[in-house]
């Protein structure tokens, strides 16, 4: 399974591109702020689980 199929996966990904569209602290410096990091780690881990 692709994770384009994997609803886990994207569902973790739809959460950090929400976030980095909405947050306003991530929008003025242009660097993620500590919420946004955790959900890209999320992510990445959800991502690599899901490809073994």
């Amino acid at each position: 399974m692709t994770d384009q199929q994997d609803p886990a996966v994207e569902q973790a990904r739809d959460a950090y591109d929400s976030h980095m569209r909405t947050c306003r602290q991530c929008a003025y410096d242009g660097a993620a702020c500590p919420v946004a990091k955790h959900l890209l780690r999320i992510y990445n881990n959800v991502r690599r689980t899901h490809g073994r």
